[in-house]
Formats: structure tokens, C-alpha cells, sequence
């Protein structure tokens, strides 16, 4: 079996580590924190002093970290992957970054015969502890090829989209879906409830209708819980709104409705509530309907 380098273990990298321990791959892990390394370690992970060591100890280097510049830092930095890397390499990336950044660093691999994947998921820590991460993946299909059995220890609808980059065209076009959904139940329960009317009846209703879907089950139940413990940072997916609105601008789509969603979410990261999950878009409508 091939031999797994993992770089990033925050909330969605920790348990895509554990799944692929699972799987009986041999893993080395590096991350900016020791204490998921320490954990890791005890769940039988080798672990690293730098993404240069994770590299040289690795057939297949997987990073899921928070922005553009912390990939690129980390692949083409000091003590980087690529400084630790030789020919026939493979490099997936699974964070979810500026889709000119995927390409900036599948080049540069390009030019060390080292093949690239962008390769972005979507289901949360949720979808990131069961191994069921919807996976886009942009980069040739030999790469895909190869990383696929890797993938599918973390992974259950995986489909290979396209050249580099793709994959993150891909996860800005889910992260405008999911945004936007979550701002919609955000509205209905919170009209529901304003209206007198049970908005967990109204949830559950909902959820045998045309208007079922993975946000409304899992969000809708935090929106009516009041719990907004993070699965997904409101913070990092404003974030990925950045990334969706340059990808519009870029290709001269005005995305209208992202704008929208954006605009709330800069709301609420203005009150300090950026750590929360991205689901307490609801407590901006309740504030709004309840004015003081």
C-alpha cells in the first residue's frame, strides 16, 4: 500500500486521518498544534517535524488546510513538501482554496514530475468522522486513478472533474449551495416561528417535501437546538464566499445571491460570532425579528 503523508488536522483532517488509519494505511502526520498530532500518534500515526519530513517519508502527500496561502506556504515554503518531495509523487490537496492557486501549485509540481490533485470536500465533520465526504477532484486522470483507493477511505460520492483546478471551481459553486440554503431555513424557521407556528413541525414537514435537503436536516436541527457548536466555522466559510466572489468576478458572472449571504455572514462575524457554526446565520434573523 502506498505510503500517506497528511498535513492539516483540524476538525475535518483529524477524523479523514483516523478513516484512513482504518483503512490500514501507514500515515505521518504534521500539523501546526502538537495535541492532534499526540492523539494521532496513539491511534497509530508516525508523526512529523515538518511538511519537508512528511514528504520524504510519503508516496502520497494529502494537505487540508485553512486558505491559499497556507497551502502554498506549506507545498512551496521553507521546509516545504515540495523541498521533501522526489519524482513520482503524488500531492492531493482537499482544502478548499483560490481555484489560481491549485493550478499556481500544480505547475510548479508539473515542472518536478510530481502529479497534482485539487481535490476539495464537501459533508462537513459529520460527513469527514463517517468516511462519507463528497470528493471534486480537478487534475489528470491517471493521478485520479492512482489516488482513488486513498480517497474512498474518506470518501463516498468521488467524482473526478476535470484539468487542475476544477475540483475547486467545483467546491465554489457547493459552498454557493450550501450558503445559500442555510440562509433559506435560516428564514423559514425563523418566519414560522414569528408566524406562532412549531418551526420543528414545520422542519419536519419540510423534510418529506421538495424542500428536503442535507442542510435542512442537520443545520435545521441546530438552528432549532440554538446549538452552533462548529462543524464548519461561519469564519471559514465566509472565507470561501471570498473565493466564490473573485472566481465570479474573474469569469464576469455576477453572483447576485452569494453577495447576499456574504453581506449576513460579515454580519455576524462583526458581532464576534465567526467561531460558531456557519448554521448561526439563524441568530442574525432572530435578532432582526425581535429588535429590542
Amino acid at each position: 500500500m502506498e505510503r500517506i503523508g497528511f498535513i492539516g488536522l483540524g476538525i475535518m483532517g483529524k477524523p479523514m486521518v483516523q478513516n484512513l488509519l482504518k483503512a490500514r494505511y501507514s500515515v505521518t502526520v504534521f500539523n501546526r498544534s502538537s495535541n492532534a498530532i499526540e492523539f494521532l500518534t496513539t491511534q497509530g500515526a508516525t508523526p512529523a517535524t515538518s511538511p519537508k519530513q512528511v514528504a520524504e517519508q510519503s508516496d502520497i502527500v494529502i494537505t487540508c488546510l485553512p486558505d491559499s496561502p497556507d497551502v502554498e506556504f506549506v507545498v512551496l515554503g521553507e521546509n516545504g513538501v515540495l523541498s521533501g518531495a522526489r519524482p513520482g509523487m503524488l500531492f492531493i490537496d482537499m482544502s478548499t482554496i483560490a481555484p489560481a492557486t491549485s493550478k499556481k501549485i500544480h505547475s510548479e509540481l508539473q515542472k518536478h514530475d510530481i502529479q497534482s490533485l485539487d481535490a476539495p470536500v464537501s459533508g462537513g465533520d459529520i460527513g469527514a468522522q463517517q468516511g462519507t465526504l463528497s470528493i471534486m477532484v480537478g487534475g489528470e486522470k491517471s493521478a485520479f486513478d492512482r489516488a482513488l483507493p486513498v480517497l474512498q477511505a474518506m470518501g463516498k460520492n468521488i467524482v473526478h472533474i476535470g484539468e487542475a483546478g476544477a475540483g475547486q471551481v467545483t467546491k465554489a459553486c457547493n459552498q454557493i449551495v450550501v450558503a445559500m440554503t442555510v440562509q433559506a431555513v435560516a428564514e423559514a424557521l425563523t418566519l414560522a416561528k414569528k408566524s406562532g407556528v412549531d418551526p420543528a413541525k414545520v422542519r419536519s414537514a419540510l423534510l418529506g417535501g421538495f424542500a428536503q435537503s442535507r442542510v435542512l436536516e442537520v443545520h435545521g436541527q441546530r438552528m432549532l437546538d440554538g446549538s452552533f457548536q462548529p462543524g464548519f466555522k461561519l469564519d471559514l466559510h465566509r472565507k470561501d464566499m471570498n473565493i466564490v466572489l473573485q472566481t465570479g468576478r474573474e469569469v464576469g458572472v455576477p453572483l447576485l445571491g452569494s453577495g447576499q449571504v456574504t453581506a449576513l455572514m460579515d454580519a455576524l462575524i462583526a458581532q464576534g460570532k465567526g467561531e460558531l457554526d456557519n448554521a448561526a446565520i439563524a441568530l442574525l434573523y432572530q435578532l432582526l425579528s425581535n429588535p429590542s
